[in-house]
């Protein structure tokens, strides 16, 4: 394995090659929907299959963890930050192109942005997307969803880059193996763009839609920082009626607090700290667990953290 000066020199030399998209000893947690946690020992942007795949011979020659940033709206990165290197898809990766019947977006297009496109150019299927805080990448290797349906229900594919190997292969729906919030992909994989069905339709009807889920989230859902639903759903239960029931809402470590208004959100207060966000998590965890039997297991990605502090999961 490359020493970690060899890495500070390698990531030095992409600088060069990308330019200010490079940044070492960068803000991290500040880039999340919670705004806490410390720092990445290395940030990169990427704005092309070409830039990603110099990333990649970085990333396999320094054998540091990889993580990939979309909008930072799953992630509580730990106070102390995060020793690995965190990529972050722009320009032409956050863009789409449509066909006849499906829409090509790249893995950083924001996917409330991608709904919003799709029903301005006509064409129906991907209104639910514009409930969902994240980017076609994360939506792809986490089988996001929200009211009704996921991801899994529109892809038809994508490209993705091996960043160890170099390989860039196209997919299809199948070899994802889809579950509930899961995907076969892993961190070193990297959607370079994904092609979704969205065939011509009733573009008013597409609005419509498009509104009733913003007006439905303002009203059931905080807004301020936080990280959307923190833990799964339970086979056949919700969450956060299993947290609201064992009279869990409000419950605060430090300046995180359970919400009043939805109690799968923690919110982090000014002046919060990763460390209060996760010590929310483990006693509305346990308190659920004492209650009911249940186990809740995060749906929040935990960054950073050593083994001891992410237990129980």
């Amino acid at each position: 394995m490359t020493t970690s000066a060899s890495c500070d020199e390698l990531f030095a030399a992409l600088r060069d090659e990308l330019g200010g998209g490079v940044k070492l000893d960068a803000p991290f947690g500040a880039q999340t929907t919670y705004r806490v946690g410390g720092t990445c020992k290395y940030y990169v942007a990427v704005g092309s299959r070409e830039d990603a795949m110099l990333v990649g011979t970085a990333v396999a020659a320094c054998g540091l963890p990889v993580l990939v940033l979309g909008n930072g709206s799953n992630l509580l990165v730990s106070d102390a930050g995060f020793d690995g290197v965190v990529i972050h898809c722009v320009g032409e990766l956050s863009t789409a192109r449509f066909s006849s019947d499906a829409v090509t977006a790249g893995g950083g297009m924001s996917l409330p942005s991608l709904a919003r496109r799709s029903v301005s150019e006509g064409r129906v299927g991907l209104e639910f997307l514009v409930g969902i805080p994240g980017t076609v990448g994360g939506a792809v290797r986490q089988n996001a969803g929200g009211h009704g349906k996921e991801t899994a229900e529109v892809l038809r594919s994508a490209l993705i880059l091996d960043l160890l190997t170099g390989r860039l292969e196209h997919h299809e729906l199948s070899w994802f193996d889809f579950a509930y919030r899961s995907s076969r992909l892993v961190s070193t994989e990297l959607v370079i763009d994904a092609t979704f069905h969205a065939p011509s339709g009733d573009g008013r009807a597409g609005s419509a839609i498009l509104d009733s889920i913003v007006r439905w989230r303002r009203a059931n859902q905080p807004g301020g920082a936080n990280a959307g639903s923190v833990f799964v759903n339970p086979a056949g239960d919700s969450a956060g009626a299993l947290i609201d029931r064992a009279g869990l809402k409000g419950l605060r470590r430090g300046g995180a607090v359970v919400s009043m208004k939805h109690a799968n959100f923690i919110q982090a207060e000014s002046g919060a700290t990763a460390a209060d966000v996760l010590a929310v998590m483990r006693a509305v965890s346990r308190g659920v667990e004492e209650r009911f039997g249940v186990t809740l297991q995060p749906e929040t990605q935990l960054v950073g953290f050593t083994d001891d502090e992410r237990s129980p999961w």
